[in-house]
């Protein structure tokens, strides 16, 4: 089953989506966003990921000078914290099991974790983490030992940390992307 949105939700997004690119267009400088409008407005897949980025927090908006959608509220998207960072960390977890994971979340949603150099480059256009934290895709070599990484940004630097996959807080969730 496809997921699609009604004429009416497709418009009010692509509103929305447009006022948040004409409001930084310090995010993508050499952008148009009448390119943009042409390569999603008909891409019901891209265009469902983007609302579900937006129904959840993340304040989807085109970073840097490519055709990529990335999550950027100002703290971790608030629809998405309080969860582990992939479903074999969920399901291995023996007590106090959060509701969801980072992983199976991105993949429902049609979105991808930044990569720990995307989450950094995410940090040139603005201050976001101050308070929350982020799941970053884990490399697998990490990930077999039992791991995962996450970034924030603390003292004006972001940090990358890791913690069990296992573990959840109420401040981390994940920002997600989609190339279109």
């Amino acid at each position: 089953m496809r997921k699609q949105l009604t004429e009416e939700q497709r418009e009010n997004l692509l509103e929305l989506l447009e006022e948040r690119f004409f409001n930084h267009l310090d995010r993508h400088p050499e952008m148009n966003w009448e390119d943009i409008r042409v390569r999603i407005e008909n891409q019901q897949d891209i265009l469902w990921s983007l609302s579900e980025m937006e129904r959840t927090g993340g304040e989807p908006d085109v970073v840097g000078n490519t055709y990529i959608y990335v999550d950027c509220s100002k703290e971790s998207p608030s629809g998405r914290r309080s969860i582990c960072y992939d479903r074999e960390a969920l399901e291995n977890r023996k007590k106090n099991k959060p509701e969801n994971d980072a992983m199976t979340m991105a993949q429902e949603m049609g979105v991808e974790l930044l990569t720990e150099e995307e989450y950094r480059t995410l940090q040139e256009f603005g201050e976001f983490d101050v308070k929350t934290s982020s799941w970053v895709k884990t490399p697998d070599s990490i990930r077999l030992l039992g791991g995962a990484l996450f970034c924030d940004r603390r003292y004006n630097q972001t940090f990358i940390y890791h913690n069990g996959a296992d573990s959840y807080y109420a401040s981390r969730g994940f920002r997600g992307k989609i190339n279109f």
